[in-house]
């Protein structure tokens, strides 16, 4: 089984990207790792270092399936910020398309965190996230230690749909803070899961996250998610996201449009 480490070190952004089967999710790559190579594939590009990740927006149009390329390149380089657009293609049609910007600090008298953290248990105290057995259980779960630190869990049809959970990387020693946050941030299920009766097939359809801090965590550090579902009708769901470090300051918030086929 390929590791993080392994994916990353051996990815050449102009070389046709063979998809490991230990990193899908059903039919398509796991989203997290192609939004992750989307921002290294934006690192290579031609052009000075680009500062640390702000933000992103990705779009997930199609399966990631058998083999893809990325291709990226920079629309603008300002004094602080810069824009990055990266196209994945994969099976003949563009299967995902990520916004990225990159940007350094400037210093601003305005600053507040109005990101409340939840109190929860230490992740040795905590049990497993889910059913290692479950039907249509993604593969590249693997590759990611989750234990549930409060809220619910999928198929429980009771109350909020809310996950909790504290999560972290296996094999991901020496990778980029950066790409193995992005590649971590999504390995919870939809949290919209949580009201299913039984399992049926999801698929996340954009994703956009706001990096809140450039001291990011160790690749291998636990760091607690939480996924909430805020909203879901008609077949979509919307939902929010937040990441924290293991010392409870927030990293990462997200939010994410997701198609449900129950």
């Amino acid at each position: 089984m390929p590791t993080l480490a392994e994916v990353v070190s051996g990815f050449d952004p102009h070389a046709e990207f063979v998809v490991p089967g230990e990193w899908t999710q059903g039919r398509t790559a796991y989203g997290g790792l192609t939004a992750a190579l989307a921002v290294v594939a934006a690192q290579h590009t031609a052009g000075d270092p680009l500062p640390p990740l702000k933000s992103a927006h990705f779009l997930l149009s199609a399966p990631v399936v058998d083999t893809a390329t990325f291709t990226a390149r920079r629309l603008r380089e300002g004094r602080s910020a810069s824009s990055v657009a990266v196209e994945t293609v994969s099976g003949g049609q563009v299967a995902a398309h990520a916004s990225l910007i990159f940007a350094r600090p400037r210093p601003s008298a305005i600053e507040h965190d109005h990101i409340g953290a939840p109190t929860v248990p230490a992740p040795d105290e905590c049990p497993p996230f889910a059913d290692a057995d479950a039907p249509l259980r993604p593969a590249f779960v693997d590759n990611v230690e989750m234990v549930r630190a409060g809220g619910t869990v999928p198929l429980a049809n009771d109350g909020r749909p809310r996950f909790l959970a504290w999560v972290r990387h296996r094999g991901a020693e020496g990778v980029d803070p950066t790409i193995a946050l992005v590649a971590l941030a999504d390995a919870m299920p939809p949290a919209t899961t949580a009201a299913f009766t039984e399992w049926a097939p999801v698929s996340t359809m954009n994703w956009t996250i706001h990096v809140c801090t450039d001291e990011l965590p160790k690749p291998t550090d636990w760091m607690l998610l939480e996924s909430s579902s805020t909203f879901t009708r008609d077949g979509y769901s919307h939902q929010a996201m937040t990441l924290w470090d293991s010392d409870l300051r927030p990293i990462l918030q997200g939010s994410q449009t997701v198609a449900l086929f129950a």
